[in-house]
């Protein structure tokens, strides 16, 4: 081989070597932005105020226990109109418990799978209760829960700078105080 065709095959080389150096530094580059994007991900699940994840745990204790006690009036209610609103409770809230999840996880924030002592005991005391009394206490129980929650999903839509979180709440409010003036009604 001549020094001609010796410099040729060098410089030709040459490209492939810069090909495969800058193949794998993009590819490097890319796996890098990934990893970025995974950390800010995951760094977003922990910018959650205190405020934010307190919000997130009691609006899952409270949604858990609508449905329990929703159960509880679909089964034990005397009035056709209990029974129809536990119905209600459960289907509605089971869909705004699911959204909750959603959102929790999308957070970074593990929800109970389990009520609460203080939730459960509101539930054991309902269970005793029979005949009248129960559809009473439940009506009862109703209009204070939901007045409670409707008040709270509003603080947090106000107090939170969190997008996610304000949006379960455009679509969970709504909800909430028309159970509220559904169960208002229902009073007698």
């Amino acid at each position: 081989m001549n020094t001609t065709s010796q410099r040729t095959v060098k410089h030709d080389s040459m490209p492939f070597a810069k090909i495969i150096f800058n193949s794998a530094s993009a590819t490097l580059a890319v796996v890098l932005v990934a990893l970025g994007l995974l950390v800010s991900r995951a760094n977003a699940a922990t910018t959650l105020s205190a405020g934010d994840q307190d919000f997130i745990q009691a609006a899952a204790q409270g949604g858990m226990t609508e449905v329990k006690l929703g159960e509880l009036a679909a089964q034990k209610g005397q009035r056709d109109d209990v029974k129809q609103f536990g119905q209600m409770m459960v289907k509605d809230h089971a869909a705004i418990n699911d959204d909750l999840k959603s959102l929790a996880t999308q957070k970074g924030v593990t929800l109970p799978d389990s009520l609460d002592a203080k939730h459960q005991d509101m539930v054991d005391k309902m269970a005793a209760s029979t005949g009248s009394a129960f559809d009473d206490a439940y009506i009862a129980a109703m209009i204070k829960g939901h007045k409670k929650d409707a008040k709270a999903f509003k603080a947090e839509s106000t107090a939170t700078q969190d997008a996610d979180i304000k949006s379960f709440l455009d679509k969970s409010i709504p909800v909430v105080e028309a159970h509220l003036q559904h169960i208002t009604a229902m009073k007698k």
